[in-house]
């Protein structure tokens, strides 16, 4: 199971996984909305309905090839009399269900497919549905442009080794030591902090000593897709014997013309 990450609604935490593929939210967490001292019981009260069976039935012949549904037809005939009970284990027993799983130890509790999850929410509550369909759509987005960034900066890094290998290749003379070489890098290095951030890596370490890291680490979006430019065109340019100097001069001028395109393309809300 991955990480566990949670929803905060009516001050009541709603935890949520991820499974294969799959997103569940926690269903006990729900049911406190109904009954904070015995959530299990509104569970299994919501499990005992034909309806639900139905629903649970139908969702995992459609995701679960390994469903039994032999053993799945009893249990909806017995489905909504007064002897009939259902736990969300004995479920998963039964039928070899996945659309509902039990978690035990830190985190744990019963989770639920969101689609099921939702599905519950409804029948505990029309508007805590409402609500937690919003905030759990507003999670899954944040989720998202971290994932974006994340990409970015891998991009960036994948960059970093083409420019550091043109400058191996161009500016390090065999002859230097690693100390020595290392000082080019950084050096290099600078000439895109320079002409993307205005600022060295030391400056930028000594005016924000608070922080860990560098400066790339705190980049936006926007900053990391036109660094990763400026390191595959720095390459080139190293690569035709292009002075520094030169260098410098013209990746600050496509610094500037990249990001009023990346800021312009952002307001219009295209850059994903």
């Amino acid at each position: 199971m991955s990480k566990t990450n949670s929803i905060i609604l009516k001050q009541i935490t709603i935890k949520t996984i991820k499974v294969n593929g799959f997103d569940y939210i926690c269903i006990t967490d729900i049911a406190r909305q109904k009954n904070p001292v015995e959530p299990k019981d509104v569970v299994k009260n919501w499990m005992r309905l034909k309806n639900t069976l139905e629903y649970l039935g139908l969702w995992e012949l459609l995701n679960n090839p390994d469903f039994k549904g032999v053993e799945f037809d009893p249990l909806l005939k017995d489905a909504g009399s007064n002897a009939f009970t259902m736990s969300p284990t004995r479920w998963v027993e039964l039928t070899n269900a996945i659309g509902i799983i039990t978690k035990n130890g830190a985190g744990g509790g019963t989770y639920a497919q969101k689609d099921i999850a939702f599905k519950f929410a409804s029948w505990v509550s029309v508007e805590f549905e409402l609500y937690l369909v919003k905030e759990f759509q507003r999670l899954k987005e944040e989720e998202q442009k971290q994932l974006g960034w994340s990409a970015k900066r891998e991009l960036a890094k994948l960059n970093y080794h083409i420019h550091t290998d043109a400058i191996k290749q161009n500016l390090i003379p065999k002859e230097l030591t690693p100390a020595e070489t290392s000082i080019v890098y950084a050096n290099e290095a600078d000439v895109l902090n320079m002409a993307l951030f205005g600022i060295t890596a030391k400056q930028w370490r000594e005016a924000n000593p608070e922080l860990k890291g560098n400066i790339r680490d705190y980049a936006t979006i926007n900053e990391l897709i036109c660094l990763s430019n400026l390191e595959n065109l720095n390459a080139v340019f190293i690569n035709e014997k292009m002075p520094q100097k030169e260098r410098l001069i013209k990746l600050n001028q496509i610094a500037i013309q990249q990001m009023k395109i990346l800021v312009e393309t952002g307001n219009r809300k295209l850059l994903k």
